[in-house]
């Protein structure tokens, strides 16, 4: 009787057994297959949230079939405790051990919401946008020029602990310009004691904290921009009339502020050092704006024929070579340009009411595209 009772009671416990390894192979199956999502979803996780809540969030977005499983994994890969504050994009079918992943890597949020502080030529502006998780595109919520007072809905973003902060630098923008916009970014701090040396800010994305310093900011840009110059200087063309990589920053800001077409940047370029190789005079409007402006906003006018025969460092048109410093920040683009330009025989340029340049090796053809160029210019008032 007694050897009965024990075989049953084997027998149940090896069933018990099988039963319970076929529990835990299917929830290994279950925790790493893929999940029940529809489309990606962005999840938010505050800070010091717990697993439990986190379970909770994802099981009330749709993300989880067995939240029960994906806390069991959790403890079990040793991931509970490794929660990361911020906000990150699941894609859709993520499995649990996926979005472990996702939540525990840490890093930079991977969608969610920032501010983007744009220092454009003409203006600055801030914009919160948030990651619409199915098309993966920025939605902009938010958006003010800057020194406005920020509308009402603003501060309900900038309490988030993970909102990212973005300022990105037009390429053209002036030293002071710069400066003037980091002193109206409301996220900033500290002082910038001077402007800096014009040309020397790499118009680029820098990715902030709330209350970074704006010296320590204008430092970053110094040193990028010294980067790309030292890099670009070195694998120059040869035969260049630039003696110095201050010389090629000049040049480069001339291109930048003559042509806002990225295929037109070596061309452009080829025409002024054409011009410099000839001894002619480089003549071109942006260098006389910025004798007058000293790069302080924009002129909002036409140049004036006293400012085209006025005898000032920056007037291309009186004086020979380069002006003595570059006119605005170049980018990458026109520091190349600058450095490897088109071999070409133009040495004349004028606009052709495409938003690009005719281009001339003789003063006849220049004179023709001129002719045809003062032809668009006078039906515009009529079209508008």
């Amino acid at each position: 009787m007694i050897r009965h009772i024990v075989a049953n009671a084997l027998t149940l416990m090896i069933v018990l057994l099988i039963g319970l390894g076929g529990v835990i192979a299917w929830g290994k199956q279950e925790f790493s297959t893929a999940g029940p999502l529809q489309e990606a979803i962005c999840l938010r996780i505050e800070p010091g949230a717990t697993l439990r809540a986190v379970t909770r969030s994802l099981e009330d977005q749709g993300a989880l079939a067995h939240p029960s499983i994906f806390r069991m994994g959790a403890q079990y890969t040793e991931r509970a405790n490794q929660l990361r504050f911020g906000s990150y994009l699941l894609p859709a079918a993520a499995s649990m051990d996926e979005i472990l992943d996702v939540v525990t890597r840490g890093g930079a949020s991977t969608c969610g919401s920032e501010v983007l502080y744009r220092v454009g030529i003409a203006r600055a502006d801030t914009i919160v946008r948030e990651l619409d998780p199915a098309t993966q595109r920025f939605l902009e919520v938010v958006s003010f020029d800057a020194g406005e007072e920020p509308p009402a809905d603003y501060s309900t973003y900038t309490e988030q602990a993970d909102l990212r902060y973005r300022i990105t630098l037009a390429e053209g923008v002036t030293s002071w310009q710069v400066v003037d916009a980091l002193n109206q970014a409301e996220f900033l701090a500290g002082e910038v004691a001077e402007i800096p040396a014009e040309g020397t800010l790499a118009p680029d994305s820098y990715e902030v904290q709330r209350g970074a310093d704006r010296a320590e900011l204008i430092a970053e840009m110094q040193a990028r921009q010294s980067r790309i110059l030292a890099e670009m200087w070195e694998g120059r063309a040869e035969g260049l009339p630039l003696s110095s990589p201050e010389e090629a920053l000049i040049l480069a800001s001339i291109v930048e502020k003559e042509t806002g077409l990225a295929d037109e940047r070596r061309q452009v370029a080829s025409v002024f050092v054409n011009r410099l190789n000839q001894g002619m005079r480089l003549q071109t409007d942006p260098t006389v704006i910025y004798g007058i402006t000293g790069g302080q906003g924009v002129l909002g006018r036409g140049i004036r024929q006293s400012e085209l025969n006025a005898e000032t460092p920056y007037n291309t048109y009186r004086i020979d070579g380069l002006p003595p410093t570059p006119i605005a920040n170049p980018g990458r683009a026109s520091i190349a340009a600058a450095l490897d330009p088109d071999e070409t025989p133009f040495i004349f340029f004028v606009a052709d009411g495409t938003g690009g340049h005719a281009f001339a090796e003789t003063l006849a053809e220049h004179n023709r595209n001129v002719a045809r160029w003062r032809e668009i210019e006078a039906q515009q008032p009529q079209a508008q």
